[in-house]
């Protein structure tokens, strides 16, 4: 019985080490966003232009004003 519980516990700390591995990459990969998921400001400015809502000039000052 005591072989069987460690078995157990033994496959459960395996699979709950894998899950953990496999977000903690996932989170890497993603890489241009910030600490809680979001965008940079970088690109959140970059998709306000894209979309029209700002002017290529507009674009341009506040994107010098980040870098």
């Amino acid at each position: 019985m005591g072989m069987g519980l460690g078995m157990l516990l033994f496959w459960v700390v395996v699979i709950a080490l894998g899950v953990w591995l496999f977000r903690w990459l996932a989170e890497e990969s993603r890489g241009r966003r910030g600490p809680e998921g979001r965008d940079s400001a970088l690109d959140i400015l970059r998709e306000r232009y894209a979309r029209g809502e700002i002017s290529r000039e507009e674009f341009d000052d506040r994107k010098k004003g980040l870098t």
